[in-house]
């Protein structure tokens, strides 16, 4: 599971920089990109500040943060069935 990549899709939709969300968020830019590649996990505080901006439920994160390799390989093919229409789903309830 990788949140910093979700979150770095979430501030692409946006259209931001690393430094205009972190200054949105009340984070360095340095934290930010720490948490985009994945050296650092946000804290419950920094997640808050995230959801908040991006209006949405910290569950989305997470699911946009879901890969295969999270998933039991004996549930793999069913994953990879219905995530992809889910996450569009998510995304579009969201944008």
């Amino acid at each position: 599971m990788n949140i910093g990549t979700a979150i770095k899709y979430l501030r692409k939709q946006k259209e931001l920089s690393q430094t205009e969300l972190a200054e949105l968020c009340g984070l360095t830019q340095t934290a930010l990109s720490q948490i985009e590649n994945g050296s650092r996990r946000p804290n419950t505080d920094t997640m808050k500040k995230l959801t908040d901006y991006f209006q949405v439920p910290e569950i989305l994160i997470y699911m946009l943060a879901t890969e295969p390799a999270d998933i039991p390989a004996n549930k793999r093919e069913m994953f990879d069935i219905v995530f992809p229409n889910l996450r569009k789903m998510l995304i579009s309830v969201f944008e």
